[in-house]
């Protein structure tokens, strides 16, 4: 690459150029930059680290490489491949699905049950790159997609494209997905991400005008990647009766995708057959998809790595000398995708213990001892990260963190630190007048009792042990509570058990950045006027903010992020919003978890499972295969 002499240079090499000869600025950089679909973090990382990126080994040669090739999704080995050859593929996913409707979705584990059937517009590369999918082409200004000024975008879908059932798909089935998850009835958990769309025009049959209010760096997000650009059938949803039709649509939807669900057991078990309107005739290569759902995380790394009965597990939160142990086993292998994932512990703002007008946690409710920030301090400083890393995840690989915003190198904050000082907490608690009264600290008949939460897993378990320990040597009284994953995840609004309604002092799980640009990431800290998005029982608890979290300061910096096109304003953005919470302590960052530790069947092709921080696992479940020999 960097001996290509100017006149032979790829777009946005030839892009950079003019931005180091004076002849765009930085504004102009990025906004050409995005409509060519340049992965954030590859442009992010040019406008600030412009010197460090010419020297030998600097990244900038990585990301232009990846621009500038023949990108697209993996399919290594596909060649010659004819649809359904491969018999069953078998995947042990430890958390169960209950639904796969994902725009009403909360867990990673329903996401990923959605991404073998339904698909978005457009997917990401593992390095934040966008490349299409049910469009001709990713919009740029270069083609005409993507408006100059990024107050528009306009998208022309694939010709020939069905649903499942054999009805085309069309532009008003998009235009009907956006309506669909705005629409308060339905209590999108999605619908935050599509808060800066104004309207949607189907132009005809294949075109679809997307507009903004403001100018949007951020215009790819609601129709990009396996977490929030799904597309949904308007001709089955839009009908008579659409509770019960969506009712239906929850455990077998009408799709695009390379498979569509035969038979479905929530908490349990999906088997997927091939969509026989899939659009390209030799795929998928498998002809079921068996996803068996149940167990422990243990027991499914050990069914891929020792026993050879399964071909791909998900999400091994497992001991590092377990896993070792396992691997050794000689069936397959353990792999880790570096990601944006925060194993974190939430503290509730609102009181779970008081019921207003039918609900716990109301969010006019505060808490009676964790809105105070000595309090927040103390818990803070009683977390050993270090000794969690190390013992209990790959420490090199997943390091501990003191930023709740990780993963995105160009994004991460400078300005924090974590320390874990016993001594120091059970001071700040003292000076704030929570004194030691029999066996726990209290003040003004207030004692420091409180239920802490997360799901069943044996690193999980171990991980509340040692921070109960702590948090009880400085003066705390800590009931530790386990939920199955199945319900912990479950984002149905009856379940009083799962992270939305957070009927716990605190709890605790990992979430992740599943977008390049993190805007529907921090909105889960923003409580926007009268606490819209604050999860409560008047949205389903559908609201993104389920710690009830208030910041006049984080809400202000929020609203301007995501109308800011500058990248490198809004990268300090970033910085900022994370740095508000940190300071604040309204939430207790621990350890900066891969994309995902998996392990793969040796006869399974690793290269397509492709693992980025910004796609569910399965996303290119349409390429998978098997090795030759």
């Amino acid at each position: 690459m960097a001996n290509k002499d100017r006149t032979s240079k790829g777009p946005f090499s030839a892009l950079h150029d003019q931005l180091k000869d004076g002849r765009i600025d930085r504004r102009q950089f990025t906004t050409r930059a995005l409509a060519l679909g340049v992965g954030l973090p590859i442009v992010s990382f040019v406008l600030r680290a412009q010197d460090a990126a010419a020297k030998p080994g600097g990244h900038l040669g990585f990301g232009v490489a990846a621009q500038e090739g023949a990108a697209g999704r993996p399919t290594v080995g596909m060649d010659g491949r004819t649809r359904g050859e491969g018999g069953e593929l078998r995947i042990i996913q430890w958390q169960a699905p209950t639904m796969v409707s994902p725009h009403v979705s909360t867990g990673t584990k329903d996401y990923l049950a959605a991404s073998i059937t339904l698909e978005p517009l457009m997917n990401y590369l593992p390095d934040g790159t966008i490349i299409p999918n049910l469009v001709t082409e990713v919009p740029t200004v270069e083609n005409g997609g993507l408006a100059e000024d990024l107050r528009s975008v306009t998208y022309t879908l694939l010709d020939g494209v069905t649903w499942s059932d054999g009805e085309p798909f069309t532009a008003d089935d998009v235009v009907f997905t956006w309506q669909w998850v705005t629409n308060p009835d339905n209590a999108a958990t999605s619908a935050g991400t599509y808060a800066a769309i104004t309207g949607m025009e189907a132009v005809d049959p294949l075109t679809v005008r997307v507009t903004f209010a403001n100018p949007n760096a951020n215009w790819f997000e609601s129709h990009t990647g396996t977490t929030w650009g799904y597309v949904y059938p308007k001709h089955v949803l839009d009908v008579a009766d659409p509770k019960a039709a969506h009712d239906a649509f929850l455990q077998k939807p009408v799709a695009t995708g390379p498979y569509v669900v035969e038979s479905f057991s929530a908490n349990d078990q999906i088997v997927y057959t091939v969509n026989p309107n899939y659009r390209e005739p030799n795929k998928p290569y498998f002809a079921t998809v068996n996803l068996k759902g149940g167990g422990d995380a243990p027991s499914a790394a050990r069914a891929v790595l020792q026993t050879g009965d399964y071909d791909y597990a998900w999400n091994l939160q497992v001991e590092p000398q377990i896993l070792a142990e396992l691997e050794a086993g000689g069936q397959g292998s353990l792999q880790v995708a570096p990601g944006t994932n925060v194993e974190r512990i939430e503290i509730q703002h609102a009181d779970p213990n008081v019921e207003v007008d039918g609900q716990r946690a109301e969010m006019n409710t505060p808490h009676p001892f964790l809105t105070d920030p000595a309090v927040r301090q103390a818990i803070n400083l009683a977390v050993q990260r270090d000794v969690i890393s190390q013992q209990l995840y790959a420490a090199e690989a997943e390091p501990a963190t003191a930023n709740i915003l990780a993963g995105i190198p160009a994004l991460a904050s400078p300005n924090t630190s974590w320390e874990f000082n016993v001594e120091k907490a059970q001071q700040i608690l003292e000076d704030a007048g929570w004194t030691v009264q029999g066996d726990v600290r209290a003040k003004d008949g207030v004692e420091l009792r409180m239920t802490y939460s997360t799901s069943i897993n044996s690193v999980r378990q171990k991980e509340q042990a040692i921070v109960k320990q702590a948090l009880e040597q400085i003066g705390f009284k800590v009931e530790l509570r386990q939920v199955d994953s199945g319900i912990y995840f479950d984002a149905s609004p009856g379940n009083e058990q799962n992270i939305n309604h957070f009927y716990n002092d605190i709890q605790m799980y990992t979430n992740n950045a599943s977008t390049p640009f993190p805007v529907t990431y921090m909105l889960g800290w923003y409580a926007g006027p009268d606490g819209e998005n604050i999860a409560q029982r008047s949205n389903d608890w559908s609201g993104q903010n389920n710690s009830r979290y208030r910041s006049a300061a984080y809400d202000e910096l929020f609203e301007q992020v995501r109308v800011e096109t500058d990248l490198e304003t809004a990268a300090e953005m970033f910085i900022r919003l994370n740095d508000i919470l940190i300071e604040d302590v309204a939430v207790v960052p621990i350890v900066n978890r891969a994309a995902d530790k998996y392990a793969v069947s040796n006869t399974l092709v690793n290269d397509n499972v492709a693992t980025g921080p910004f796609e569910n696992n399965y996303w290119n479940v349409a390429n998978w295969n098997r090795t030759e020999g």
